[in-house]
């Protein structure tokens, strides 16, 4: 039998609440472990997503991140928890780099509050139409900003721009019409922000798992996706918001999006260790 150590952190936590942000599980030791029992074990926890650190040459460590149903090459969170987590386990110190399938990422802390420099955007225009997406989020099509793009900085979503805050708290996905958009890896994802004022916004991401549309507390990705819109759609830079989310999910967070003058992306969150433990395999 093997000893599997873990610790649970929160991560984008608002106002250093300990039980705010999105929760994240990291075993400390996954050499040896093979990708079906990674997956039986995030589908264990059952966690948005669990990570598993690994030796790496290039890079401090190799972070494999799965959600309960599979794997993932880039997600926001996970990136920050883990790099919070590598440096508690002496892997590395204030800056980090963090190697994933999507490459390799660079990580950096002030305190506990990490930043994560996303890849490189790439997008592509969204083939639904503005009736189908308000229909989609249970929407008005007047809600609808412009331009809907998919945007991918590490993982492809679909960041769509609604015209007021009002229609970001109003939106009330629809299962039977949620899986009829997909990305390029046929998952269905949909990021909704209001338009920023006083360098604030709110936003709310929605996914799928088996009939129901969840909602995500605080999702790095998306947001790292974000300031890949806002570079498609020429927006003024340098960029700094601060993004508020999870709140219909009872789970506040903060989240911190920077697009600076050379167009680099950076994402950044407070992280806190709540818990850890051992797992007997």
């Amino acid at each position: 039998m093997r000893s599997l150590n873990f610790r649970i952190v929160n991560v984008f936590t608002f106002n250093g609440g300990t039980l705010t942000g999105n929760p994240l599980c990291v075993f400390e030791d996954a050499r040896g472990l093979d990708t079906e029992t990674m997956q039986a074990l995030a589908r264990q926890f059952n966690l948005s997503e669990t990570t598993f650190i690994q030796p790496s040459s290039p890079a401090n460590a190799h972070v494999r991140i799965f959600t309960p149903s599979y794997e993932m090459p880039f997600a926001g969170h996970p990136t920050l928890g883990t790099a919070f987590v590598c440096r508690e386990l002496g892997l590395g110190g204030d800056r980090l780099r963090l190697e994933m399938k999507a490459g390799i990422i660079p990580v950096e802390a002030q305190g506990n509050r990490w930043t994560l420099q996303a890849n490189q955007p790439t997008w592509r225009a969204c083939e639904a139409s503005r009736e189908t997406l308000a229909a989609m989020l249970g929407l008005e099509t007047s809600d609808i900003g412009e331009q809907p793009l998919w945007i991918k900085a590490g993982k492809e979503q679909l960041v769509i721009p609604l015209t007021s805050e009002a229609a970001v708290r109003r939106a009330l996905p629809r299962p039977d019409l949620f899986g009829a958009v997909k990305s390029e890896d046929g998952h269905s994802m949909a990021y909704i922000f209001a338009p920023p004022a006083d360098g604030r916004t709110l936003a709310r991401f929605f996914f799928p798992d088996g009939p129901a549309i969840l909602e995500d507390p605080a999702t790095g990705s998306a947001t790292a996706n974000f300031g890949g819109w806002w570079l498609a759609t020429n927006q003024p830079l340098p960029c700094q918001l601060q993004i508020s989310q999870g709140e219909y999910v009872a789970r506040p967070s903060t989240l911190y999006l920077q697009v600076d003058s050379q167009r680099r992306i950076l994402v950044s969150g407070d992280v806190i260790e709540i818990a850890r433990g051992t797992l007997q395999l």
